[in-house]
């Protein structure tokens, strides 16, 4: 039976505020009754959106707080400025044990900045990396990191491996899942010299996970491995790249089907399976990037997204905090690194890209 879990809302945060956090934490709620809320932000509003809600409202309790981290605001700007914010104080409830992860849809900048300050990150881990949830043909894939960090060195890289294997082992329930690095090319002499050092690495490493090589960009979707490592700028790219590609398509298949009397019935008659396809290539239900290597959980939704995406990401934090995923990563992470030391290997030169 799963556990109670307190979950700590950026109630302002996003395009929408409470008019999507409380509907979507409804939501959340209909999937894993054991869950309760700490909702921060403007009261006034928060309890409007609330009285549609009894069920929740029985589950829930507000913090009032007045400010707020706007959408645009860089994250230096928000380090000064965020103390007692609605993204401020969920990530605190999560360091005091209040709660047991946290949700915003505001800043990513920002709640990285501030996650790093509050929560910091796990012992050995340089940088935390930010994994998102990839549909494949199979199910769904790990990919990280798609933001955080332009560049990383093979050790991060290795870093980021085993951030993903916890992750996957947390919410696939597998005990040792695939992991694959990103390349230009499976071929072990392509890619810059950080890559292959990272290959080298986790290829010579005895890991709780199974490492299969190089993967490229095509084989994401495929389903290639559960969790696909690759460094923050070209990950942001792929996310974004991959989430263009779907909504062209789907502009291009609306198009089609309405381009005349025969294709207007042909999809009328196909409407069951084009339902399927929609629920499919639907965004919102991989909703959530995790904040993935540091001392607490933080899930970051999609600014623009609506109630049903914003439940998905609080699903998401659900599942994470049922896991004990912390503990297990930090011990992983620490195996790792002592193993390093006690083989220590060449430092790597400046990256540079084989052909």
């Amino acid at each position: 039976m799963a556990s109670p879990k307190t979950i700590a809302l950026d109630a302002m945060g996003g395009d929408h505020g409470p008019s999507v956090v409380v509907p979507g934490a409804a939501l959340s709620l209909e999937r894993h009754p054991s869950l309760s809320f700490i909702f921060y932000g403007d009261e006034a509003q928060i309890n409007a959106a609330l009285s549609a809600h009894p069920a929740l409202a029985k589950k829930s309790r507000v913090v009032h707080t007045s400010i707020t981290v706007g959408m645009h605001d860089k994250p230096s700007q928000a380090l000064r400025r965020a103390k007692g914010s609605s993204m401020w104080l969920p990530l605190e409830a999560v360091k005091t044990g209040e709660a047991h992860a946290a949700v915003s849809a505001g800043n990513t900048g920002a709640l990285m900045a501030i996650a790093k300050l509050i929560l910091r990150p796990i012992a050995g881990i340089e940088r935390p990396a930010i994994a998102a949830l990839w549909p494949t043909i199979k199910s769904e894939s790990i990919v990280l990191d798609v933001g955080a960090n332009i560049g990383a060195t093979a050790s991060q890289l290795s870093d980021f491996a085993l951030m993903g294997a916890a992750m996957a082992r947390a919410i696939f329930h597998i005990e040792r899942p695939s992991v694959g690095l990103l390349n230009v090319g499976t071929e072990e002499v392509k890619g810059n010299e950080d890559v292959k050092a990272a290959h080298a690495l986790l290829k010579g490493t005895e890991l709780p996970l199974d490492y299969k090589g190089f993967v490229e960009g095509d084989q994401i979707g495929q389903g290639a491995v559960d969790v696909v490592v690759v460094e923050g700028f070209a990950g942001n790219i792929a996310l974004k790249t991959a989430e263009g590609t779907a909504r062209q398509i789907g502009t291009y298949l609306k198009g089609a089907m309405a381009s005349s009397i025969v294709t207007k019935l042909g999809a009328l008659l196909a409407r069951g399976g084009f339902r399927v396809l929609k629920e499919k290539m639907d965004p919102r239900r991989v909703n959530g990037g995790t904040f993935l290597g540091l001392n607490g959980i933080a899930v970051k939704s999609h600014g623009g997204t609506d109630a049903y995406g914003f439940a998905s990401a609080v699903d998401l934090a659900y599942e994470m905090a049922d896991s004990g995923l912390i503990a297990r990563l930090a011990s992983d992470i620490e195996n790792f690194h002592h193993k390093l030391a006690a083989a220590p290997v060449v430092a790597v030169q400046p990256s540079s890209v084989s052909k």
